[in-house]
């Protein structure tokens, strides 16, 4: 089973442990943090339009977004199977079932995020991601990614070669001039009112 895919993170999120972290991933306080942190980003951004996510899960980042800007067009890409589904559910949202590495996008939109998906992707692959990031945007690229200033790999849930920690933002800045760095900021697993894990997020615009 899903022996069409090149990496073995592929494989991994297309099968059975992508489905239970759909199952880890859907708890209703997590809307309301969500929520917070899209909005400190987008009052540092213009006017957005359209978002496109990149490994959207079940889609709560979307669903943030959806309730931020009601009239913005939502795309969302998911690998897993079961997750693609459930985001199916939603009227407003258009669904690419790919593999971020087989995703190609029809034509670029306002902000593509990103949300603890590139940490994920077997560091090989970042620059063809960091490509369909650029590519898919025509105005801003938000990153919500674990950051390290230098590359490093950590053991996740017991499995080698399945999570990655770096300067993710950084690194799509040195590849293309024509960004800049917008804002950032820290999400904390304490915050009193609205917890997240550790993330860090970027907003960059492209010039």
């Amino acid at each position: 089973m899903h022996e069409q895919y090149e990496t073995e993170q592929e494989r991994f999120w297309a099968g059975e442990f992508g489905d239970a972290y759909m199952e880890r991933n859907r708890r209703p306080e997590q809307l309301a943090a969500k929520v917070a942190v899209f909005a400190k980003i987008l009052s540092s951004a213009g006017d957005v339009g359209s978002v496109l996510e990149l490994g959207a899960n079940v889609g709560l980042n979307l669903e943030a977004l959806h309730g931020l800007l009601p009239a913005a067009e939502l795309a969302a890409v998911e690998i897993n199977h079961k997750a693609a589904g459930e985001l199916r559910r939603f009227d407003w949202l258009t669904v690419y079932e790919s593999s971020v590495h087989e995703f190609q996008p029809r034509a670029p939109v306002d902000l593509v995020l990103t949300s603890g998906m590139l940490i994920h992707i077997n560091p090989t692959k970042l620059a063809d991601v960091y490509g369909t990031l650029y590519t898919a945007s025509q105005r801003y690229i938000c990153l919500i990614e674990y950051y390290n200033p230098t590359p490093v790999e950590l053991l996740y849930r017991g499995e080698r070669g399945k999570l990655f920690k770096r300067d993710f933002a950084g690194e799509l800045l040195d590849a293309y001039p024509d960004l800049r760095l917008c804002a950032y900021g820290f999400q904390y697993h304490r915050d009193r009112n609205f917890p997240m894990d550790d993330a860090t997020w970027f907003l960059i615009e492209k010039k």
